[in-house]
This record gives C-alpha cells, sequence and structure tokens, in this order.
C-alpha cells in the first residue's frame, strides 16, 4: 500500500506561553490567542472542524481563541506540543520536528553595537573584499532603509543579527550581483561554524532611497546537522522525500529527496495543492513551510495581516482535506511563536498546536505532547520504519 503525509508547518503560529517563557522573555505571550482578540475573533472554520479551539483547554496557558469554538466531535486529533529543544528559532523548531534536540542552543549574539566579534568581522571582510556596516541587532526592513543608501554608495555588505542565532548579510541587487551575495553568505558560515551560530541569510533588496524593497532571493544556509533525521531514514528506506517552501535551506539539502523551494506562502500552499490532487504510486512525505505569518506579519507586529493569512490558510487546509485519500494522513503545526501584539520584533517561546487528521479516523485530545520529535516518531510509525531514538507516536 503507498501512503502519502503531508507535514504543513505554520510558521511561527504559537498557542500559548510555554512552561519556560519567562526564561526566553516571553511571558504572556500567546499568538493565536491575541491575534483574535486584536480583529475581534478569528474566521477559521475548517481548522475549528479540526479540533482547533478544543486545544486552549488542555494547556496551562491556554486563552480561548476568540470566534474558533471548542466542537464536542472533532475531525481530527488536537494536541499541543512543547518545544524541548533550548531555542525558539526556525531551525530549532524544524530540526526538533524531524528527531533532532538541541541541548545547548545556537550561538546569541549581545544587541548593543558591535554584535559580531571583531575577528569575525575582519576576516569576512578579508575573505570578501567589501567593508561591513552596520554590525547590530535590528529589524531588517529597519536596517536598509537606515543603511541602504550608504551600501548602495560603497559597495558594502550590510550585516546585522536579531534576537535568533543568525548573521544576516543584506546587499541591492542592482550593486552586488546575487551569486557573489550568496558566495559571501558560504564564506560566513564556514566562519561561524566553529561559533555554532544557526543560520547565515542572504537578505537582497532593490529599490531606491526611501523606497526600498526585499526581494524573494533570500537564502538561508543551516549550521551542519548534528545528526540524521527521519528525513534521512525515510529516504533510506525509498520513501520519497518532497519539501515546499524553504526547508531545503534548513536542512542543508538532507534527506530530501525533491525540493520545491518557494518564498512565500501562497506558492508553497498551490504546490501542495497540486501534488495532493496527483494520484501517484509513490509513498511519499510532502514536508511544507508556510512562511508568510512568520516573515510578513510576525516580526512586523500586523495582527491583522496575520489573521488574513490565517483565514487563508484554513481555505486551503480545506482545500488539501477535500483531495485526501483514506491512505493519506495530515498533520499540521508550528516551529515557535510570534505573538504579533508582544514586545518587541521577535518569535515567542510557545507551545504550538498540532492536528492530526485521518479520512475515517475519530479525533481526539492528544494531550501536551513533551517534545516536538512525537511529529518524527509518528512519521516513523506511519511509513512503518524503524522508530527514531526519541518522542512517541501519537497515531
Amino acid at each position: 500500500m503507498n501512503r502519502r503525509a503531508f507535514l504543513i508547518v505554520f510558521d511561527s503560529v504559537g498557542i500559548g506561553e510555554a512552561p519556560d517563557a519567562l526564561d526566553y522573555g516571553d511571558h504572556g505571550a500567546n499568538t493565536l490567542a491575541h491575534i483574535s482578540q486584536a480583529v475581534n475573533g478569528l474566521h477559521l472554520p475548517f481548522m475549528e472542524s479540526m479540533g482547533l479551539g478544543n486545544i486552549p483547554s488542555i494547556i496551562p496557558s491556554g486563552i480561548a481563541i476568540k470566534g474558533v469554538s471548542h466542537v464536542d466531535v472533532p475531525c481530527s486529533s488536537f494536541g499541543a506540543m512543547r518545544e524541548m529543544s533550548q531555542g525558539k528559532d526556525t531551525t530549532t523548531g524544524h530540526w526538533e520536528l524531524a528527531g533532532l534536540m538541541l541541548e545547548q542552543g545556537f550561538k546569541l549574539f549581545p544587541h548593543e553595537e558591535p554584535s559580531f566579534p571583531y575577528e569575525l568581522i575582519a576576516e569576512f571582510e578579508s575573505r570578501t573584499g567589501r567593508k561591513v556596516i552596520g554590525n547590530k541587532a535590528a529589524s531588517g526592513i529597519a536596517i536598509i532603509s537606515e543603511l541602504g543608501p550608504r551600501q548602495m554608495k560603497e559597495g558594502c555588505w550590510i550585516v546585522y543579527t536579531s534576537a535568533d542565532s543568525v548573521f544576516q548579510i543584506a546587499a541591492h541587487e542592482g550593486i552586488i550581483p546575487l551569486n557573489e551575495l550568496y558566495r559571501a553568505c558560504e564564506v560566513a558560515r564556514e566562519l561561524c561554524n566553529p561559533l555554532f551560530v544557526g543560520r547565515i541569510i542572504a537578505r537582497p533588496f532593490i529599490g531606491r532611497p526611501g523606497a526600498f524593497t526585499r526581494t524573494e532571493n533570500r537564502r538561508d544556509y543551516s549550521y551542519p546537522l548534528p545528526g540524521p533525521t527521519v528525513m534521512d531514514k525515510l529516504v533510506e528506506n525509498g520513501i520519497n522525500v518532497v519539501t515546499v517552501g524553504k526547508l531545503d535551506d534548513i536542512f542543508a539539502g538532507r534527506g530530501i529527496s525533491t525540493s520545491i523551494h518557494v518564498e512565500n506562502s501562497t506558492d508553497a500552499q498551490n504546490a501542495v495543492i497540486d501534488m495532493v490532487m496527483k494520484r501517484h504510486d509513490q509513498t511519499s512525505l510532502i514536508f511544507a513551510n508556510l512562511i508568510d505569518f512568520d516573515m510578513l506579519y510576525g516580526h512586523r507586529r500586523d495582527a491583522k495581516g496575520y489573521a488574513k493569512a490565517l483565514e487563508m490558510a484554513d481555505s486551503f487546509l480545506g482545500d488539501l482535506m477535500h483531495h485526501m485519500t483514506a491512505d493519506d494522513l495530515l498533520i499540521v503545526t508550528a516551529d515557535h511563536g510570534n505573538d504579533p501584539t508582544f514586545t518587541g520584533t521577535d518569535h515567542t517561546r510557545e507551545f504550538v498546536p498540532l492536528l492530526v487528521y485521518r479520512q475515517n479516523v475519530a479525533g481526539k485530545s492528544l494531550g501536551i505532547r513533551q517534545g516536538f520529535y512525537d511529529v518524527a516518531q509518528s512519521l516513523s510509525s506511519f511509513f512503518g520504519i524503524k522508530a527514531i531514538s526519541r518522542g512517541r507516536t501519537f497515531l
């Protein structure tokens, strides 16, 4: 029997502060509940029918999602997952979903200027042949607005960090060609490996002073994975692994049979729908990241935009479920929180929702899962391969 599993990650859609949120400065964060309050209610009929509104009652920090009701007979199983790795970034969350755990979090840099050590910047400038400006923690839009005119005039790199473990490099596409920017990221990746930096990110932009726009030619260069993931195990067992979104960057190309690299949620959703409608005979995991929640609305503290993106994604899930067969599995979850009503512009340490749908399988409460890696263990069970080293299946 050929099987397909669809793992859909709503990037940054948290559902209430984690028990250790205070350690991260995130006490009181709740992405979904606070968005629903900010817009006076969310309209998410498909996720409501799956049991999204049932989740807040099972977690200590649960707050009802305005507009999303509790349902007595959900069509999906529902629960919440607590991240066990140190950190609250994209890489850490996705790696844990795939079965890895980081006992030690990635290196974080101080917000005070300069953020990166002199030796690192000096070597980067020497290896790339261009000067660095910035070298501080900043919002990407803000620092490009601030330093973009100088970058265009001097042909230098804008380098900055955030609350995540990142070394970000911004450059105007008309001043520095993309291939040179990508080569500079490869240099930075090599230099940052000994420091245990999570990601190097290429941040190209276009436009003129006062009207700069970041393009979709962003690329992420991940720290080398410290061990095998469930994706590696699936490929070893002849199972097709298709990633959609930026997951090829997050997993450094490992454990992937085919990558559909897109940098927005609409293209990612369309790619997934295209795949579910194809009745092929290949057993597959389709693993997709929907980035817009985080990139366009969470970091920019746009609760209304976030709400609209959730409602569009709800419609996408309805379409996806309509085309699924009895042999298919759907898992919907997230990688961290990013409460747009919270202070600052960074991710928030939260529980993430878990919705698990199969045709003709009654929904039930999955409770609180201690570790995102329960997803990886469940995928091992679904595809009938050897169990991974951590986690409990919820199937």
